[in-house]
């Protein structure tokens, strides 16, 4: 049985490609880089300090450097620059029904994540939150994966993430839960799969079959 529901945050709750890759290309500029939006989507989702290391082969200064010249466009315009994906309330609102704790485990810093879940009337749907705060050790997905299943005291066995990139897989996997992929987000094709997610939904009522079908 499920009795815990944890979600990524960028290509699962909220569609926030367009914020953040244009603010990457931002941060990319200052660097003497550049490239097309469609190529930076990898940067939608996983460790920002992370991706700069593996998608321009910065090193650790440079990649921290460049995370911090990112927050200079996306902070202030970026963040805004997103939406929730259709059908998201009325997903979490059958869950609830259903008797389930949701929560979010996210490598977005905690305080964006709430703030754009209060803009979209979407924060009182989620028992707890959990979200990056790097200057207090916690950055890696299976930290925010691992705090959040701290605070809802439900037993490993009994929770899922639910995430759209393969970060949110191994995040999982190294916390011994299981990860649902979506199809709506941003991993390539057949990543998710190569990953080893558990299954991978294609919309939103496919996943409340198969997290039902876990009673």
């Amino acid at each position: 049985m499920i009795d815990c529901v944890l979600y990524d945050f960028d290509g699962t709750i909220y569609d926030t490609v367009e914020g953040i890759t244009r603010s990457v290309r931002y941060a990319i500029n200052k660097h003497g880089l550049d490239a097309g939006l469609e190529e930076l989507r990898c940067f939608a989702g996983p460790p920002l300090t992370e991706m700069f290391r593996e998608r321009f082969g910065f090193s650790q200064e440079e990649a921290v450097l460049a995370t911090a010249q990112f927050r200079e466009r996306y902070r202030p315009i970026g963040v805004y620059e997103s939406r929730p994906f259709p059908g998201v309330r009325e997903h979490l609102l059958r869950l609830r029904a259903a008797g389930k704790t949701l929560g979010l485990a996210t490598s977005k810093p905690q305080e964006l994540a709430e703030l754009l879940l209060e803009r979209a009337g979407l924060r009182e749907l989620f028992d707890l939150i959990s979200g990056a705060d790097p200057a207090g050790g916690r950055d890696a997905k299976w930290q925010v994966i691992e705090a959040a299943m701290t605070r809802s005291g439900i037993p490993a066995g009994r929770t899922v993430l639910v995430g759209d990139t393969k970060y949110d897989v191994l995040g999982a996997r190294r916390m011994g839960i299981p990860c649902v992929g979506v199809r709506w987000g941003y991993a390539a094709a057949g990543e998710l799969e190569a990953a080893g997610a558990a299954a991978v939904a294609e919309d939103f009522p496919a996943l409340e079959r198969w997290i039902l079908e876990r009673e």
